[in-house]
């Protein structure tokens, strides 16, 4: 498989419900589980991508477009953008759905950088030369 093959086969798409447990006064969902949403998804793409061991260690300009309200659905889809020698860059878009209507819009986005680490937490080699 080449490069460009393993980014697309690496893309990853999650959907959740946004239940009243992880909204806010606002009854729209905590900025805080949005990023640790995104953060799983960025994990979850990377790991697909490499199949090595990741950690993050930043996150760049997550951008809150829309509010995202209790008795949606969410859908995050991570795309590697960048991938250095040890770390990769991923992108993060989150979509908020109507549950009964055709309404679909870009709520959320933000880049997250991993990198991979060996058995002994060090980081390595994304791929060997």
């Amino acid at each position: 498989m080449d490069y460009e093959d393993k980014i697309k086969s690496s893309e990853t798409h999650v959907f959740k419900v946004v239940f009243p447990n992880t909204t806010n006064h606002h009854n729209t969902m905590f900025g805080g589980k949005v990023m640790e949403m995104m953060d799983e998804v960025a994990f979850m793409t990377a790991t697909r991508f490499a199949r090595k061991s990741f950690v993050t260690v930043s996150c760049d300009r997550i951008d809150f477009k829309k509010p995202i309200p209790a008795d949606t659905l969410v859908e995050l889809i991570g795309k590697v953008k960048y991938v250095g020698n040890t770390s990769l860059k991923v992108n993060i878009e989150v979509f908020v759905e109507d549950m009964y209507q055709e309404i679909r819009e870009k709520a959320v986005s933000g880049d997250f950088t991993l990198v991979a680490i060996d058995s002994n937490k060090k980081a390595t080699k994304i791929f060997p030369n």
